[in-house]
């Protein structure tokens, strides 16, 4: 492999267990009336690569699980980044 494909894998694990880590910590926080991780920064790191860390988050923890646009957006956050992947990696490659 590549750097250009090492690099990608390296930050979508990372993107993906910091927003799986925050979707935990933010669900501990709403059980203990603790200060929260605003739903902003929750799908802004979905969007920034993390929504994988984001839907296991909400599955693992049954965090944000009623809320539509975490609901309905991750997996459409998720399948566009699948897009956005594939397209980088079959450019790279041609």
């Amino acid at each position: 492999m590549n750097n250009f494909i090492i690099g990608i894998i390296v930050y979508v694990v990372s993107i993906n267990l910091i927003t799986f880590t925050l979707f935990g910590n933010d669900k501990r926080r709403s059980q203990k009336g603790g200060w929260r991780i605003s739903e902003k920064t929750l799908l802004g790191l979905c969007v920034i690569g993390g929504a994988v860390g984001g839907f296991l988050g909400m599955r693992v923890f049954h965090h944000k699980t009623k809320h539509f646009q975490f609901f309905l957006g991750i997996p459409i956050i998720f399948i566009l980044q699948v897009g956005i992947i594939i397209f980088l990696l079959v450019r790279r490659i041609y």
